[in-house]
């Protein structure tokens, strides 16, 4: 059996984003999972991850373009 192109495309595109009750089953299995006192600190620590991450891939960015100009300087 091979997979194709076309045939992951074809599943992609069935799976979709997911929808309102998906994530509320995502969040109920969280709390249940986790408990309703650490979901809070559980989800704040996500966010400061995330935010840490995109001040990470900025800095990247910025390096990226100052090495560009200097190639193209020299």
């Amino acid at each position: 059996m091979f997979v194709t192109a076309s045939s992951m495309t074809s599943v992609i595109g069935f799976i979709g984003m997911p929808g309102a009750p998906e994530l509320l089953i995502v969040l109920f299995l969280a709390l249940l999972l986790f408990g309703g006192a650490k979901l809070p600190t559980l989800m704040r620590n996500l966010g400061k991850s995330a935010n840490e991450f995109k001040r990470g891939m900025a800095e990247t960015a910025d390096d990226t373009d100052d090495s560009e100009k200097i190639k193209e300087n020299v």
